[in-house]
């Protein structure tokens, strides 16, 4: 059992990371493989929509640090996405990979676990949790939640050191995700398969 944690801020070792690292030690507890990522402070390119993906086996035509993830996807039963808030919204950087991800392959991560975690110094950070959880809500993923709503505050990683309840939130979340992850396991051992569902239909609200 696998777990991929991405960090989408900008700095390596910042308020997302420590957040991210909590997970990490409670998934690390509880026997749970990990790998982080850090998306790095290079710009990343957001989808142009020009299906080259779809008909080249998911590879973007933009070779960067997005193919580097897919080809990580099927190694992992799950996903941790964390962002530091701006402007009450995902860093631009995890907007244009998450939109480039997903684009056209929620076939890839149907049944998996998923899950977001953002950071921030005061406000925002409800709108940022919903955007990000939007891209598995329309792929058959499982999203995980915790004690409160995925955050953590602090303008830099010492002040989100003393956000006790924040960095409580994460560690619970990183035992909800072990326990779904043990009981998915524990389901597939004893014959319980995974949905297998229906061919999508696409209805345009403008024929």
């Amino acid at each position: 059992m696998k777990v991929i944690l991405v960090n989408g801020g900008p700095h390596p070792d910042g308020c997302t990371n420590l957040a991210l690292e909590e997970i990490e030690k409670t998934l690390n507890e509880n026997n749970i493989e990990t790998e982080k990522i850090w998306l790095g402070n290079k710009a990343i390119g957001g989808c142009i929509a020009c299906n080259h993906c779809l008909n080249t086996n998911n590879r973007c035509f933009m070779d960067d640090i997005v193919n580097i993830f897919l080809d990580k996807v099927n190694t992992a039963d799950g996903f941790v996405f964390g962002s530091p808030v701006h402007f009450a919204s995902a860093s631009g950087a995890l907007t244009s990979f998450l939109d480039r991800v997903f684009y056209g392959r929620g076939s890839m991560f149907a049944g998996k676990l998923y899950a977001s975690v953002v950071s921030c110094r005061r406000g925002g950070a409800s709108a940022a949790f919903d955007q990000i959880n939007k891209y598995a809500l329309m792929s058959n993923m499982y999203v995980v939640g915790s004690s409160y709503w995925n955050q953590i505050h602090g303008s830099n990683k010492e002040e989100a050191k003393d956000d006790l309840e924040g960095l409580q939130t994460m560690r619970n979340l990183g035992m909800n995700i072990a326990y779904l992850l043990k009981c998915m396991k524990n389901a597939e051992q004893n014959g319980i398969k995974k949905p297998i569902y229906e061919k999508a239909i696409k209805t345009n609200f403008i024929r």
